[in-house]
């Protein structure tokens, strides 16, 4: 039995799930997502509780069982709380800023990036230094935030480039001259 796939997902007051053709969706305060699921297993709504099974002992089902109650509960997780994740900005003229529709980013090079914010993501921006994304889907969320921190990932010797707020860096020792 899988350990993950066991434990049912309590849904909170203000959160209505609805199971029905290999779909499962979700509807909160937040907004609304929807999932489809395998033949492989089954959810249930009972008592506040969403609950996912496995119609046999196959590889495939044992595996979808842990994959398919995350997927809920994150979807749950979602609509309720919402999901965030922090970027930090370091280096000497690196800064941030959003207008509209569209986080404005100076990170050393020549020219300014434009990053587009797509559809059910918000962006703030703490300051000129620091990025925060916030949405209703936890891949999202984690996509785009990695997205950003690809344009100037942190360097090792002086810590320059985007980096997540919990993230630490190993910095190494530049050059020493030798006499």
């Amino acid at each position: 039995m899988s350990r993950v796939g066991k434990l049912p997902v309590q849904i909170p007051d203000g959160v209505k799930v609805d199971v029905k053709d290999n779909e499962v969706t979700v509807e909160g305060p937040k907004g609304k997502l929807s999932q489809s699921f395998n033949k492989e297993v089954e959810i249930k709504v009972k008592d506040n509780q969403l609950i996912v099974d496995r119609t046999n002992d196959s590889k495939d089902a044992r595996s979808y069982h842990g994959l398919y109650r995350q997927l809920c509960w994150n979807m749950v997780e979602g609509v309720s709380k919402g999901f965030t994740k922090s970027l930090l900005i370091n280096g000497v003229g690196y800064r941030a800023e959003v207008k509209g529709d569209i986080l404005h980013l100076n990170l050393g090079f020549s020219n300014p990036i434009e990053f587009v914010i797509p559809e059910g993501i918000t962006i703030t921006c703490e300051g000129t230094t620091k990025v925060i994304i916030t949405g209703v889907q936890k891949q999202l969320v984690g996509q785009i935030s990695s997205e950003i921190r690809s344009l100037r990932p942190p360097e090792p010797y002086k810590g320059k480039g985007v980096k997540y707020e919990d993230e630490r860096i190993s910095r190494k020792i530049g050059k020493s001259g030798v006499k």
